[in-house]
């Protein structure tokens, strides 16, 4: 049966429409409002407080609610934790008064290794995903030349929630996330996250820190007394000074440190 003209046109705009949904583009045009941002998939790596490559240090006592591992290095790059070998782990896992949960080294005995290993390539991945997410919006590219100290950002179905910076990010006052608990939050940069002392990430709305990526190409440096948000997915180094804290998880290429710092998993 021949299709009319006018039905015809309804049936291949749909198609594209259907087609170019998970890119926003429509006959080579981006548009707006086509698919809201989606979550960054952190699979075994997301059981994790601090997951590294390369160590964990602590200037005592840091406080730590969740679990901490390192690979390929060995557990004895984590230190400054007074790691305790319990009987009851048969080598698996070791404990500190520091974190209310255990401590993984690709050193100890399987199946921590193979589970770290996973968790590590998952890492990577969620940070691969993060780097390679577009951002239609002029808006939401370079805002202040990366300052985004008194910004509010936002996260909704029209625009979504990505923010590119071709440069590092500085935080040197206080920034707030607005939107509700679906919300996504995407933070690309091409350099570093660096964030003063004595400021501090806000959610409003309803936004959870678990929805909130920062990714990282560069390092990570959170000032004395400073507090964030969200998970970080950081190509190099991360480092909390003195009572600093964070809401959410660091997953880092190479070394985490930590000055007498409060991290907190989310809790879902």
């Amino acid at each position: 049966m021949m299709l009319s003209k006018p039905f015809r046109f309804v049936v291949s705009t749909y198609l594209l429409l259907t087609a170019n949904a998970d890119t926003n583009t429509v006959r080579g045009v981006q548009q707006r409002g086509l698919v809201a941002t989606t979550k960054v998939n952190l699979g075994k790596a997301g059981d994790y407080a601090i997951l590294t490559k390369a160590g964990i240090s602590t200037v005592p006592d840091s406080t730590i609610k969740g679990d901490i591992a390192v690979s390929p290095i060995a557990a004895t790059a984590m230190t400054g934790f007074s790691l305790v070998a319990n009987p009851v782990a048969e080598g698996k896992y070791t404990t500190s008064t520091q974190f209310t949960g255990k401590a993984y080294g690709a050193s100890y005995i399987e199946p921590t290794p193979t589970h770290l290993t996973t968790a590590v390539s998952d890492m990577e991945t969620a940070y691969t995903d993060a780097a390679g997410r577009l951002n239609p919006i002029a808006a939401k590219t370079n805002n202040g030349s990366g300052a985004i100290g008194g910004e509010k950002l936002t996260s909704d179905s029209t625009d979504g929630g990505v923010y590119t910076f071709g440069s590092d990010v500085t935080i040197n006052s206080d920034v707030t996330f607005e939107g509700s608990a679906t919300d996504i939050f995407i933070i690309q940069m091409t350099g570093n996250l660096i964030m003063a002392d004595v400021v501090k990430v806000t959610l409003v709305g309803g936004v959870l820190a678990e929805n909130i990526f920062w990714q990282v190409s560069g390092k990570v440096e959170v000032g004395t007394g400073s507090h964030l948000e969200g998970i970080l997915l950081v190509k190099t180094s991360v480092l909390f000074k003195t009572g600093s804290s964070l809401n959410g998880r660091i997953l880092a290429q190479t070394a985490c440190d930590l000055q007498e710092a409060t991290i907190t998993q989310p809790e879902n």
